[in-house]
């Protein structure tokens, strides 16, 4: 029996060319079995490779995703599966190969839930008085806090 021939997917207009993706060096079979045999390591589930689950991974890399976008939205569920906040049917093959929901969870995965770290802070320079004047300066201010207090004490004119 010959194997099916597809066609070599096209990458989408203006997308640039990944690895383990449409422009991989990898005949499309292989890709298609290894993104297979990474769904099934990553999910621990132990699926036939048929006719249908074939297709569907083709449909996969045709419309421009990689084996990289596919280990990022499988990491990304189990994280929300364990925190309750998705269903483990979500892992389901024919629920992951819907085209549009894997584009939103893998968008939704890319999101940046908190703001960017503030940058560190700068690096303090050092002084450009010499110790000495540091002093002085120490000094005067504390005559001028002693005198404030004095007024202060004093009470209004």
């Amino acid at each position: 029996m010959n194997p099916v021939r597809y066609p070599q997917p096209q990458p989408p207009e203006g997308s640039p060319p990944s690895s383990h993706g449409v422009n991989s060096p990898l005949p499309v079979l292989a890709q298609l079995q290894q993104l297979h045999q990474t769904y099934c390591r990553l999910t621990g589930q132990s699926l036939s490779w048929r006719f249908d689950r074939e297709r569907l991974w083709f449909e996969f890399l045709h419309a421009g995703f990689t084996l990289a976008d596919l280990t990022q939205v499988i990491r990304y569920l189990q994280r929300e599966i364990r925190h309750t906040r998705r269903n483990v049917g979500a892992l389901k093959l024919s629920n992951l190969l819907q085209l549009d929901r894997f584009e939103e969870d893998l968008n939704i995965s890319r999101v940046r839930l908190r703001p960017e770290p503030p940058p560190p802070p700068a690096a303090l320079l050092p002084p450009t008085c010499s110790p000495a004047e540091q002093e002085r300066g120490r000094q005067r201010a504390l005559a001028q806090l002693r005198q404030i207090k004095e007024q202060l004490c004093q009470g209004p004119p």
